[in-house]
């Protein structure tokens, strides 16, 4: 590859492809605690190296078996488990049409896995990884451990961990009223995500070029 050329996404986090990813759930213990909503966005790099969202999956989870379900929850998030329009998937069936198109963007940008990214992204893999536990997924796309968080990022970047305050101080679009849906979340997340990672972009070129000038 020409060394002008902007590197691969395989070339950037040792072989990971970052996809952002937020749950739904019916409360706090990944264990005890329903899978209701869940959505991811592969990040991708553009022709000219600028990290860019790719496409978003998602889809409403049916409850376990035995799963507990917080009413504080539901009034939270504005879900109603009885809406004939939810089309909610089994838990098995959910990880399956998550995990396939993220496979797929590893595999076509040259990633050996996915990693998680989250704001408090460990939230979103215990319940993840509850879910591939309870069905005995053997084909899970993502890192067992490993995440990166937008919390510790937009601390860093902008003196904020709280996602709305945070999404304001990178300069993007926040409306209340559509946060906590698992599909808004995401995709604000990884508008945050992508801004931090630009804008370190930004601050090393600047650095590159003033350290040629001297």
């Amino acid at each position: 590859m020409d060394s002008s050329s902007p590197p691969r996404m395989a070339e950037r986090f040792r072989g990971f492809l970052p996809v952002v990813v937020d749950v739904e759930t019916g409360g706090f213990d990944c264990n005890r605690h329903a899978l209701l909503e869940i959505a991811a966005v592969p990040i991708e790099l553009d022709g000219d190296g600028w990290y860019v969202l790719g496409e978003t999956v998602s889809t409403h989870v049916e409850p376990f078996e035995g799963a507990v379900i917080d009413p504080r929850s539901l009034e939270i998030t504005g879900i109603r488990l009885d809406s004939p329009l939810r089309g909610a998937l089994e838990e098995r069936a959910a990880l399956d049409h998550i995990f396939a198109p993220v496979r797929a963007a590893a595999k076509r940008h040259g990633c050996q896995r996915a990693i998680l990214v989250g704001h408090n992204a460990h939230f979103d893999l215990g319940f993840l990884n509850a879910a591939v536990n309870r069905v005995g997924h053997k084909r899970n796309p993502f890192h067992p451990f490993s995440t990166f968080d937008t919390v510790t990022l937009a601390g860093m970047a902008y003196g904020q961990t709280v996602l709305s305050r945070a999404v304001q101080a990178a300069g993007l679009p926040w409306d209340g009223e559509q946060a906590h849906s698992a599909v808004y979340d995401t995709e604000r997340t990884a508008q945050l995500f992508c801004a931090v990672l630009n804008r370190w972009r930004q601050f090393a070129e600047k650095d590159l070029e003033a350290a040629h000038e001297d």
